[in-house]
């Protein structure tokens, strides 16, 4: 069974990486608006995967948390159109790089928002996150750019997204924080989309379509996956994303990762592994007994 649920995940993350290149492969030709706007209207497609019995399709927009639910679905709005923008003007593995921060930015609103304590594992994850990032960008050697920002950008609306997961707590209705994901960009996208709204063509249209479905079938892979595997289980293979983004990067769309890249993106993902293996790995009596053990 758990080994049931961590193949559901890699298809899960496989799915994902597609969507992201279908957003590339509109080549920035549709209004990042527009195309946000449109994968959330298509992410309905898994709300019943996410409808728990007894809960109402009334849940998604009502919410015995009005405050996270509201913060959730900003957060949500802004990081769909960052993460579109960041992958339009970014190669893949580049954006994914500066995405997967998005632990290390967890970590850190976790001490912020929530007090919560956090010992020197995930304090020397941060760490070695942000070392990650200045070998990727490299300030002052090479030009940076909005596609930079976006993807920073949506590292850190993940980020505030899941601390609101949290700041919920476990009697908020699971569908209640799944609608929260897909209303939010669908009014913040949708109000913004409309001085720029155009008819796409049937190419642009088919790959809006594979943008927004593939994200659904990632979605439901998941849920899946959650139901069969630990959480702890299934985090990990998330990043063979970036094997997916450096595969397609060459072969897709003929763009090369210099060796600095490489390098940079190594040291953020063993920043997040770091983070998984702290959750994973019994500490030793005595280090229980340090103050700044984590809970």
């Amino acid at each position: 069974m758990l080994q049931h649920g961590v193949l559901l995940a890699f298809l899960s993350y496989s799915a994902f990486a597609l969507s992201d290149a279908s957003i590339k492969l509109l080549e920035g030709t549709i209004n990042p608006f527009q195309l946000a706007f449109t994968g959330a209207v298509l992410g309905f497609a898994a709300v019943p995967f996410a409808r728990r019995r007894g809960e109402r399709w009334s849940d998604l927009v009502r919410s015995s948390r009005p405050g996270p639910w509201f913060v959730r679905a900003v957060a949500s709005g802004i990081c769909a159109v960052s993460s579109v923008v960041a992958f339009t003007r970014l190669p893949m593995p580049e954006a994914f790089s500066l995405i997967f921060l998005m632990p290390i930015f967890v970590t850190i609103l976790s001490v912020v928002l929530l007090k919560e304590e956090v010992g020197v594992w995930r304090w020397s994850a941060v760490v070695l996150g942000f070392v990650g990032v200045l070998v990727v960008l490299r300030p002052g050697f090479r030009a940076l750019h909005l596609g930079h920002l976006a993807a920073l950008s949506a590292g850190i609306t993940a980020a505030i997204a899941i601390v609101m997961f949290r700041v919920a707590g476990p009697g908020e209705k699971r569908i209640a924080l799944y609608g929260a994901g897909l209303i939010g960009p669908l009014v913040l996208n949708g109000l913004l989309m409309i001085p720029g709204l155009a008819m796409p063509t049937p190419r642009q249209m088919a790959f809006m379509a594979s943008y927004g479905l593939l994200a659904a079938l990632g979605n439901v892979l998941l849920m899946f996956a959650a139901q069969a595997s630990p959480a702890s289980r299934i985090a990990p293979p998330q990043y063979s994303q970036m094997i997916w983004a450096v595969a397609l990067s060459y072969w897709l769309f003929g763009q090369s990762v210099d060796a600095a890249t490489f390098v940079g993106i190594a040291i953020i993902v063993a920043a997040g592994l770091l983070t998984w293996a702290r959750e994973r790995i019994k500490v030793p009596v005595w280090l229980r007994r340090m103050p700044m053990r984590p809970r």
